[in-house]
């Protein structure tokens, strides 16, 4: 019979055994530890703020590259008959902003 074991291998088995219950214990210990929970957490959401920040980022400089297209030639050059019209707008806009404080303060 194959079943037959002496006592010296069902010990080693029942120290082998009690051992990885012993590290399986550690680490679900480990696991719901409080540092360990909230550490987790914070991972989670750096990672979720840095995706977050990644697509704005993207956003952002797309919306950059195409206000540039629509303000400069393909070598560089600015675009005279786009820019002129919202520089005098700009313009006109800090002037009104100046008047009415002018007016608010005195």
């Amino acid at each position: 019979m194959s079943d037959a074991r002496t006592p010296a291998q069902i010990e080693a088995d029942i120290v082998r055994r009690r051992d990885q219950l012993a590290a399986t214990l550690d680490e679900i210990g480990i696991r719901v530890h409080p540092k360990t929970i909230v550490g987790d957490a914070k991972a989670r959401v750096a990672s979720t703020v840095d995706q977050t920040a990644g697509r704005a980022f993207a956003a952002v400089n797309r919306t950059v590259s195409d206000v540039k297209a629509r303000f400069t030639h393909e070598d560089g050059a600015p675009r005279l008959e786009r820019v002129v019209p919202v520089a005098l707008v700009a313009v006109a806009l800090v002037g009104l902003l100046a008047v009415s404080a002018r007016k608010r303060g005195g």
